[in-house]
């Protein structure tokens, strides 16, 4: 008996050109990168850890960097800090300012109330929590001025001060000094001759005789000038505390009387002599005598000199007139002397107006003439 085959035609749909491999069992593929809560979470906590040491180090390389030039700043003396005045000595440096009256102080006060200051002073710290003054000495001066006036301790009680490193070499300041005053001003060469004297005896430099000082101090200064500076030194040993207008003394007069006191002995104590108890002078008094013994009697040079008048004039320092005015504030007694007026009244001159007072002052002067 024969079997027969039966055959079945089956229509099968058409396949896409790409059809994605099925995979059995079916799922298995999602399954295999599907990741547990635990493996997620040291996955996630390698990351965090990764990226904090990564911050970390970016961190501290910009407090490194900010640390070096915070010394570099500190170093120039950039590093700028209100320090209180009654914090700060100045006894590192012998400073360069002659006896009596600065004018420029003066008008550095009315500067600095009116305006401010526009350029702090240099300190290094010092023992203590103190701090020393190494430029600056006129603003400082200022400052302490405007304290003892006005009592405001918030306002003028702190300075505003660049704070350097120590080790700068005595020397070093001393040159700064001295460039910074030259710069400032045509300092005279009395002060740069007491300069050299202080410098030679501030017992921590290791020069001790001034006219070395000279070329230390000044050497960027000419030949010629060290050599003047070299002249008015004997001068300012022989004379110097007697003088009253010792930076007034012009370059000439100066090398004269110099050499005067090297030819002939005695004429210090002589001068000495003539100036004891001479305090009502003024500069063109002092300079005159010091002419006198220089052998320039007569000689005009000196800028501060007055015009020859032909008026007769009152002997220096043998008139002296007192009188007294009365005013809504009080009596004024008033004081007239050679090369001296004062006035004094029970009133604050310093809380008028400078333009006002200088105003008033210049009429009554005028009206004197």
């Amino acid at each position: 008996m024969s079997r027969k085959r039966r055959m079945f035609e089956i229509e099968m749909p058409d396949e896409p050109a790409e059809v994605a491999p099925e995979t059995f069992p079916a799922g298995k593929e999602e399954k295999e990168h599907r990741r547990g809560p635990m493996a997620t979470a040291i996955t996630e906590t390698a990351e965090s850890t990764r990226d904090r040491a990564r911050l970390e180090a970016q961190i501290r390389a910009e407090n490194d960097a900010l640390a070096q030039e915070h010394v570099r700043l500190k170093r120039a003396g950039l590093i700028t800090d209100l320090i209180p005045l009654d914090a700060i000595d100045a006894q590192k440096l012998i400073r360069d300012r002659a006896a009596g009256p600065d004018y420029e102080l003066t008008e550095l006060v009315e500067s600095i109330r009116d305006i401010g200051l526009s350029n702090p002073i240099r300190v290094e710290p010092a023992e203590g929590g103190r701090y020393e003054l190494i430029q600056g000495w006129r603003r400082l001066s200022a400052y302490r001025q405007l304290l003892e006036e006005t009592g405001d301790v918030e306002k003028w009680g702190r300075i505003p001060a660049g704070i350097a490193a120590r080790g700068d070499e005595l020397e070093r300041l001393y040159r700064r000094m001295v460039d910074e005053n030259m710069v400032r001003k045509d300092i005279s060469f009395a002060e740069m001759a007491q300069l050299a004297l202080h410098y030679a005896m501030d017992p921590v430099t290791e020069e001790s005789d001034p006219e070395k000082a000279v070329a230390i101090l000044f050497k960027s200064a000419g030949y010629q000038k060290r050599s003047y500076i070299r002249s008015f030194i004997r001068l300012v040993e022989a004379l110097g505390d007697a003088l009253l207008y010792a930076p007034d003394i012009p370059r000439a007069l100066g090398l004269a009387l110099a050499q005067r006191l090297d030819e002939v002995p005695g004429t210090a104590a002589a001068i000495r002599a003539e100036l004891k108890n001479w305090d009502s002078r003024s500069v063109k008094d002092e300079l005159e005598l010091l002419r006198r013994y220089a052998g320039l009697a007569g000689d005009a040079e000196s800028p501060a000199a007055a015009p020859r008048s032909t008026t007769p004039t009152v002997p220096a320092g043998k008139a002296r007139i007192s009188f007294q005015i009365q005013r809504p504030q009080g009596s004024a007694k008033c004081t007239a002397s050679n090369g001296r007026l004062e006035i004094r009244l029970p009133r604050d001159f310093s809380a008028v107006d400078r333009r006002k007072l200088e105003a008033a002052v210049r009429v009554m002067l005028e009206s004197l003439d």
